[in-house]
C-alpha cells in the first residue's frame, strides 16, 4: 500500500484524553492544509486505517493498548503512513526501540509539544510533495532492477543512483562511475548494459589495475600474429569483442599514460587498430569507465591526460559508501547471510536485532565488499538458528578517518558508531564518554548523511 496523495493532509490523533486529544486536533487544523481525526482508543484508529491517513500521532499509554503493539500493526498495514510517538516522559531506550521500528519521531509532553508537533508536521507535509512527484519514477525503476539482484538498496542516496542509471540506460552516452572500493562499481555498469539498447551485445569487463603494463595494448586492441615475441598467433581485443554491447574499463585511472593517447584516439575515430596490424575496423559498443581514484586530480598531478578525461566523463554516476547508506546495510547483509545460506545448504539463518544494531555501528572502509565478508563468517561462526553479536566478528581498531573530506554530521555519526561498537551498544556508557545526552546520540544515529 501507499501513502495517500490527495489533498488536504490527514492526521489522525490517538489520545485517550478527551481534553489533550481536542487541544492537539485545534492546533493541527489552525494550519489550512491539515485535517485532524481524534480516535480514544488503538482499536478504533486500526479500525479506519483504510481511509490513509498521512500521519497518526500515536499516545504511548492507551487504555486498550500499548504504544509499541499498535506501531508494529500500523506499519504491517501501512509502512508508508508516519507515526509520531507522544508520551508523558522521555525515556531514550524507548525512543530508540520505536524508532527502530519505524517511527518517524519521538515527542513527550512539555510545555513546547504544540510548537514541536507543528513543526514536524509541516516538514513531513513538504516531503510529501517531493515523494508524490518522484513516486512514478522511483516505481519504473525498481521495477527495471527487480532482475538485477546484485544492487540492493532502499536509501536516499541509492534512489538517487538508481535515477542515474535509468537515465544512463536510455543513450549511449559514456558513463563514468566513481565510488571507493567495493561500493559496487561493476554491478552498476551491468544494470547500464543490461536495461540499455546494447543488451543484447555482450558485456566486456576488463580491470585495467589487474593488466600488466606491457599487455594492455594488447589486451585492449588486440594483436596480429608475429606482432611481438610470443604472439604465435592472431588475437582479437576487447573492443572488438564488445561490438554491439558494452565494454566496461574498470580502474581506468590506472591506465598508463603512453597508452591514453591511444585510448583518446579510439574513442574518438570508434576504430581499432591491432597491434602489428595496419588494417583499421569499425566499433560500435558502447564504453562504461570506473575507478576509485580522483581523476581531476590525477590530472593535476599529471598523471592522466586531461583531453582524455574529459572524453570519459560523459555522464557521472558517484556511488556512495556503504556507512552513507543507512539501513541499507541491514538489507544487504540479510541478502548475504541468505545467498550464503542456500548456497552452503544451510537452514537460512536470521540476524537478531542487537547483531543487526552491531553491523550498522561499523565504519566498513572495504564497504560492501567487506560487509559479505562479515556475515559470511557471522554464518559459519553461528551455531543456532539466529546470529546474534558474538557471531560477528569486525575490525573497529580505527574507524574515525580524517583523511577525506565529508561532512560534519558524517564525522559525528562515525564518533558515535566507533564508540558504540567499542562499549557493547551502551547507550548511556556513550553518552558519558562523549558528553552529550544520549537523546542526541540517537538523533545522530537516526539522520541520513547528506
Amino acid at each position: 500500500m501507499s501513502t495517500a496523495t490527495s489533498n488536504p493532509f490527514k492526521v489522525f490523533v490517538v489520545e485517550d484524553d478527551e481534553w489533550y486529544s481536542e487541544f492537539l486536533k485545534y492546533s493541527i487544523e489552525l494550519i489550512p492544509e491539515f485535517e485532524a481525526e481524534v480516535f480514544r482508543s488503538g482499536k478504533d484508529v486500526l479500525a479506519h486505517l483504510h481511509e490513509q491517513p498521512s500521519v497518526i500521532t500515536l499516545d504511548f499509554n492507551l487504555p486498550d493498548t500499548d504504544g509499541m503493539s499498535l506501531l508494529k500493526k500500523i506499519k504491517a498495514f501501512n509502512k508508508d503512513i508516519q507515526v509520531l510517538m507522544i508520551s508523558k516522559q522521555e525515556k531514550i531506550e524507548t525512543a530508540l526501540d520505536l524508532l527502530h521500528e519505524g517511527a518517524y519521531d519521538y515527542l513527550t509532553k512539555s510545555d513546547d509539544l504544540r510548537d514541536k508537533l507543528i513543526n514536524t508536521l509541516q516538514h513531513l507535509y513538504r516531503e510529501r510533495s517531493l515523494q508524490n512527484r518522484i513516486s512514478n519514477l522511483e516505481s519504473e525503476v525498481t521495477n527495471k532492477f527487480d532482475a538485477h539482484k546484485n544492487i540492493i538498496g532502499n536509501s536516499d542516496v541509492m534512489k538517487r543512483v538508481f535515477m542515474m542509471i535509468d537515465k544512463a540506460a536510455q543513450s549511449n552516452i559514456i558513463v563514468s562511475i566513481t565510488g571507493e572500493t567495493g561500493t559496487g562499481k561493476e554491478e552498476v555498469a551491468k544494470a547500464i548494459h543490461y536495461n540499455s539498447s546494447f543488451s543484447k551485445g555482450p558485456f566486456v569487463a576488463v580491470n585495467m589495475a589487474a593488466i600488466p603494463k606491457e599487455l594492455a595494448e594488447s589486451e585492449l586492441f588486440g594483436h596480429e600474429k608475429g606482432a611481438f615475441t610470443g604472439a604465435v598467433n592472431s588475437r582479437t581485443g576487447r573492443f572488438e569483442e564488445a561490438i554491439d554491447g558494452t565494454l566496461f574499463l574498470d580502474e581506468i585511472g590506472e591506465l598508463d599514460l603512453s597508452l591514453q593517447a591511444k585510448l583518446l584516439r579510439v574513442l574518438q575515430e570508434r576504430e581499432v587498430t591491432r597491434v602489428g596490424g595496419s588494417k583499421s575496423k569499425k566499433i560500435n559498443c558502447r564504453i562504461l569507465v570506473a575507478t576509485h581514484r580522483n581523476l581531476l586530480e590525477e590530472v593535476k598531478a599529471k598523471n592522466f591526460r586531461e583531453d582524455l578525461y574529459y572524453r570519459l566523463l560523459g555522464l557521472p554516476i558517484q556511488l556512495p559508501a556503504l556507512r552513507e547508506r543507512g539501513s541499507d546495510i541491514i538489507l544487504l547483509a540479510r541478502h548475504f547471510i541468505a545467498k550464503f545460506c542456500i548456497d552452503n545448504n544451510f537452514a537460512v539463518k536470521e540476524l537478531s536485532r542487537s547483531a543487526g544494531e552491531k553491523l550498522m555501528f561499523y565504519n566498513y572502509p572495504g564497504n560492501i565488499r567487506e560487509l559479505k565478508s562479515v556475515v559470511e563468517l557471522s554464518v559459519v561462526m553461528s551455531s543456532g538458528s539466529t546470529i546474534e553479536p558474538g557471531d560477528i566478528i569486525i575490525n573497529t581498531s580505527d574507524p574515525v578517518t580524517v583523511d577525506e573530506e565529508v561532512t560534519l554530521d558524517e564525522y559525528n555519526r562515525r564518533i558515535v558508531q566507533f564508540y558504540l561498537s567499542k562499549y557493547d551498544n551502551n547507550i548511556s556508557v556513550v553518552a558519558g564518554k562523549l558528553n552529550i545526552g544520549r537523546s542526541t546520540i540517537y538523533r545522530i544515529l537516526k539522520r541520513e548523511p547528506e
